[in-house]
């Protein structure tokens, strides 16, 4: 998504998630370890433990050059918003979770191409072919509870009510791979609800283990990314909104976020011990859309 990315990185994950801390009282919380899910805005490499496939474009130059050197599986050039989160609180970067090694300070679950359904759901509507990948949420889930013996022993929820979770994002991916099948908009937003409710439920999973703070970003104007002007951009204007994006692919990022927004206000008073706290990716990267020069010189939204 982005070319230079360590300036617009830094800047993105200062405002979207330690701001969204800060509007929940929690600026001076230091953190014991950061528990991190999603897909490829946040995967430190996970995909690539063991090498990275031999297809895939991010374990290729230029990818990682500007920081580490060399790819590492991350979808950037050098670090992504988790890694900045991670330095802000004093923490190491996150290993990716497959990696092994010592996580008592936190893992990244997060990999390339993770969806929030399981392969059950893309089987039963037809996408069976179009999921490649192993990781959605509840295996994500499955992943971190494997290593808790390891990390806290038996007094895992006092250990974990002192870190901070960050879940997502989630849904793009689903949406992703209906869209590019095929699907109409009107078919695919009726999706929404499943994919919502699915992530919910493990919200609470994560909860129940003993997180207490918890960070959960919606999802990005998918109407402004290339891929979708390029696939699906129309000769009449008024199908583009003020900042050339295709409104019903917008919209339907909004509609998720909007229902995501509701069922989080719903799972904070089920759970009132826990600060659940909604990430609003969708209006920052509107804002670099419009100045990307306050997001680094070499920013470009490609």
């Amino acid at each position: 998504m982005a070319t230079g990315g360590g300036r617009a990185a830094a800047a993105l994950g200062l405002i979207l998630l330690v701001c969204a801390l800060r509007q929940e009282a929690a600026a001076a919380q230091r953190y014991n370890a950061i528990w991190s899910f999603g897909d490829s805005i946040s995967d430190t490499g996970n995909l690539c433990v063991g090498g990275c496939p031999s297809w895939l474009t991010t374990g290729q130059s230029p990818y990682g050059e500007t920081f580490f050197g060399r790819p590492t599986g991350r979808c950037s050039d050098g670090r992504v918003i988790i890694d900045f989160l991670a330095e802000h609180f004093g923490l190491p970067l996150l290993p990716a979770s497959k990696s092994g090694g010592d996580f008592k300070k936190g893992a990244n679950m997060a990999i390339i191409g993770a969806t929030t359904m399981s392969f059950d759901f893309f089987n039963s509507i037809g996408l069976s072919d179009k999921i490649w990948n192993n990781g959605p949420l509840d295996t994500q889930i499955q992943w971190f509870r494997q290593l808790l013996p390891s990390v806290c022993g038996k007094d895992c929820k006092n250990y974990l009510s002192k870190s901070l979770f960050v879940v997502g994002e989630f849904g793009g991916n689903d949406y992703n791979a209906a869209l590019f099948s095929g699907r109409t908009m009107a078919e695919v937003r009726g999706y929404v609800p499943r994919v919502v409710s699915k992530l919910i439920r493990g919200l609470e999973t994560i909860i129940r283990s003993g997180a207490v703070d918890v960070v959960v970003p919606g999802v990005l104007p998918i109407g402004c990314f290339p891929i979708y002007i390029t696939l699906y951009g129309t000769s009449n204007g008024a199908d583009y909104d003020r900042d050339g994006c295709l409104k019903s692919y917008n919209g339907l990022s909004y509609y998720h976020n909007a229902l995501l927004k509701r069922s989080l206000a719903s799972l904070q008073r089920t759970y009132p011990h826990a600060r659940i706290m909604y990430a609003d990716f969708y209006s920052q990267v509107t804002h670099m859309i419009r100045a990307p020069q306050n997001f680094g010189t070499i920013f470009q939204f490609s």
